[in-house]
């Protein structure tokens, strides 16, 4: 899969993330449409990183899992201004 920021850079997530990284981005791309806040949002980023994937425990967010999910968190930021009553 790739995945273009909104910088433009452009993510192999095969060749520049691993598989426990891949599941944490897959994972939190889910809970980007599902929660109400980015209180929330953040929440769920601290807790997937805290559990890993399947057994692996904790996760360091290098530079490149940084940045994913920091752009997911200004589109989530995004959306959330758009609701009605929101932001």
């Amino acid at each position: 899969m790739h995945i273009t920021l909104s910088t433009g850079r452009i993510i192999d997530t095969q060749h520049d993330l691993t598989a426990e990284e891949r599941h944490i981005v897959q994972k939190l791309y889910a809970w980007a449409d599902a929660v109400g806040t980015v209180e929330a949002f953040k929440n769920k980023r601290k807790q997937a990183l805290q559990a890993g994937w399947n057994g692996s425990g904790q996760v360091i967010e290098r530079s490149v899992l940084r940045q994913i999910i920091d752009d997911l968190e200004k589109k989530v930021r995004t959306k959330l201004r758009q609701k009605p009553g929101v932001g």
